[in-house]
């Protein structure tokens, strides 16, 4: 299903005029959809092409037969569409708190030099955002940074996807449906082709593909932090017959020992009743349930570790 009305965020706008009612715009988007697109949002264009241009480079000359090798076994057998495949050809970056880029032989000098630059602005994009989050909740600039920051600060990494024609898109998709398990997720994806689907009001809704624009949702840590006001959203990845989609994912994670809990500042202002009270965990504990539990509703995840701290207080 597409949507004429997917909220996209000219960012340009929030210096003059009318920046409350762009402000207005994004709190709409963050709290009845949890997808955006922001433009003008101060990464060079010429960045952005250079990413696009050494990603797909990358992925014809080193990933693509590599891929092909596999899935030609992958679809063996496959007679349901209730299936654990995911038709994608992908690899990981660490950034923060340290970068594994040199650890990767495959990828030549230039795409390390320019991903280091892009995830540079990268950084400070997430940042601003967090912080125009922030503004819109009425918490203090800075707190969901902090909020967000381990001993060693956040956790920042790239996922780099291709997701190449598949001849069984009625069987296979690319990314199966899921919602994030961390902070702020940054999407670069192709403006070709689509695929991208997020979970809107029991509807599957396609994210536009859009040159130049980043994509952006929420983990189900914002979600646990904004005590639900945000929510960390359904999504997935469809498959298509013809065209490879591109998509460089960069997610802006807690620290692996950051305690997330809800604001508290929120809490008082809305005056929540204890039993719709989001949990507090240490990140990294959270995370190692939702790898075991990353395909399935995030419900009885956040319920598991409230679970966990009624437990825990009663022990005490």
């Amino acid at each position: 299903m597409a949507s004429s009305s997917f909220p996209i965020i000219n960012m340009e706008k929030l210096n003059g005029d009318e920046r409350s009612s762009t402000m207005a715009l994004l709190h709409d988007a963050c709290a009845n959809w949890g997808f955006l697109e922001v433009i003008n949002h101060g990464i060079s264009i010429e960045l952005l092409d250079k990413i696009e241009k050494v990603t797909k480079d990358h992925y014809k000359n080193v990933m693509e037969k590599r891929f092909h090798e596999a899935a030609s076994k992958t679809l063996e057998g496959v007679v349901s569409d209730k299936n654990d495949i995911d038709w994608e050809s992908t690899f990981f970056i660490k950034h923060l708190p340290e970068s594994n880029l040199s650890e990767l032989p495959e990828l030549n000098e230039e795409y390390k030099t320019l991903m280091k630059e892009y995830i540079v602005e990268l950084e400070k994009l997430a940042e601003k955002l967090l912080d125009l989050l922030c503004e819109n909740l009425g918490l203090e600039k800075g707190y969901l940074k902090k909020a967000l920051s381990g001993s060693k600060g956040p956790q920042f990494g790239t996922k780099v996807g291709n997701y190449p024609p598949c001849p069984r898109p009625d069987l296979v998709k690319g990314l199966r449906a899921h919602s994030d398990a961390g902070g702020i997720i940054l999407l670069f994806q192709d403006d070709q082709v689509s695929g991208l689907q997020f979970l809107k009001d029991g509807e599957w809704v396609d994210v536009p593909p859009m040159k130049h624009s980043i994509v952006v949702n929420f983990g189900e840590q914002i979600e646990t932090i904004t005590n639900g006001k945000y929510k960390s959203i359904m999504h997935r990845v469809l498959t298509q017959p013809e065209g490879t989609r591109m998509s460089v994912a960069s997610f802006y994670n807690p620290g692996s020992d950051a305690v997330i809990y809800p604001a508290p500042a929120l809490l008082e202002k809305e005056k929540v009743d204890e039993s719709q009270v989001y949990p507090k965990f240490v990140f990294g504990e959270y995370f190692k349930y939702y790898e075991t539990t990353k395909f399935q509703e995030k419900e009885p995840r956040i319920e598991v570790f409230k679970a966990l701290q009624k437990n825990a207080v009663a022990a005490a």
